[in-house]
């Protein structure tokens, strides 16, 4: 347990970074394979507490082993290319009903169950209120879809009223055709289209590493250029690059802060209270990106 001193050190250290985000946005994007019920009450109780003190959370959420572990379940066996699902008419109807239905439901339940006074969360998919309309990715890929336009102003209604969002992203065509979105590159559109001062990726890794095997070597901070020069190198498949599963992730920090976002950050989901130790802290916890190099 701390001591009394050590808290006030620790509050001491997070009063100039609540000053600094207090008012601005920050979009958390939640990986499937960090899902949690206990890390998940954890970060419930991390929104809260950045909501109380006046930062403009949004909480956007993946779904994969969930949607894999339905499919199997219903006889139907996952298909990838690239790292993008092929979403035939019958698997989307597997991704929305899990996505929507069951992982943002359980989210908004768990945060709303940690509020102090009265509910705060509300779960919103990308199809609501035209959030997330999207463009067809390619035929061979069926039913996966492109942001093509975010409506913020859903979003930013909702925390004007005191609400928390969590975005589930299924998103819908001009014509309401339903289409798959990864997650990473909707937290991305969200995050560009909000001009969020952070966008802050939850994964089950530490972060960047120099080395894959070595949970040691975590990049703690570069530039976008950088962090593009390093997603070459894996799509060459050269040595000491970073791993395939990453790449995607690694390019939507990169693209979220060229297209205006102030930082992005890539943080192990996995530890308990991640986001508060990333946001108010010194030493941060994972690998954050920046446009330009000012350290």
């Amino acid at each position: 347990m701390m001591s009394p001193s050590d808290t006030a050190r620790v509050l001491v250290q997070a009063l100039p970074y609540i000053r600094r985000f207090a008012g601005k946005s920050v979009v958390v994007k939640l990986g499937g394979a960090a899902i949690d019920k206990e890390l998940d009450q954890a970060l419930a109780q991390d929104v809260l507490l950045l909501r109380s003190v006046g930062v403009r959370c949004v909480l956007v959420h993946g779904g994969g082993p969930q949607v894999d572990a339905m499919m199997r379940k219903m006889g139907k066996a996952p298909e990838f290319r690239n790292g993008l699902r092929v979403t035939d008419e019958e698997t989307l109807d597997i991704v929305r009903m899990v996505l929507v239905g069951k992982v943002n439901r359980d989210l908004v339940a768990t945060i709303n169950r940690e509020a102090p006074e009265e509910p705060v969360a509300v779960g919103v998919s990308g199809e609501d209120g035209g959030l997330l309309t999207a463009a067809p990715r390619e035929s061979g890929l069926g039913y996966v879809g492109d942001v093509s336009h975010v409506r913020a102003s859903v979003l930013h209604r909702l925390l004007d009223e005191g609400l928390a969002p969590v975005v589930s992203t299924v998103g819908a065509d001009e014509t309401g055709q339903p289409y798959n979105i990864n997650a990473d590159e909707a937290a991305r559109a969200i995050a560009v289209a909000m001009d969020a001062e952070k966008i802050v990726y939850l994964t089950a890794a530490p972060g960047l590493l120099e080395d894959v095997n070595d949970p040691s070597s975590l990049v703690p901070r570069l530039t976008s250029a950088e962090l593009r020069e390093r997603i070459d190198r894996g799509v060459r498949g050269l040595p000491n690059a970073v791993s395939a599963g990453m790449i995607p992730k690694l390019r939507a920090c990169a693209d979220a802060v060229d297209g205006g976002v102030r930082t992005a950050h890539i943080i192990d989901g996995r530890v308990a209270h991640s986001l508060l130790i990333e946001l108010l802290t010194d030493q941060g916890i994972g690998t954050m990106v920046k446009r330009e190099r000012d350290w």
